[in-house]
């Protein structure tokens, strides 16, 4: 680490805590926010992506995830011999 980023004093609160030293609820909650809303704008996409395939490639895709759901629940089911 440079001297340019090195703290002035070690007293102070790190990035994302307060005085005290304890969390910082709304940083959290604003990267909760966040993350939401980017996982909102990334599904809507997808959903006008898939709203506008060909019924051929819907199909081909319901068989992909059916396949890899199969595939998944067999390999937990031989992890936990159910």
């Amino acid at each position: 680490m440079t001297d340019m980023y090195k703290p002035l004093n070690d007293n102070g609160p790190t990035p994302g805590q307060h005085q005290d030293g304890q969390p910082n609820p709304s940083l959290h909650a604003s990267r909760a926010l966040l993350a939401g809303a980017i996982g909102g704008i990334v599904s809507a996409a997808a959903y006008l992506i898939y709203s506008r395939l060909p019924d051929e490639q819907r199909d081909r895709l319901h068989a992909q995830a059916r396949t890899l759901l199969e595939t998944r629940v067999n390999e937990l089911r031989s992890r936990f011999n159910l």
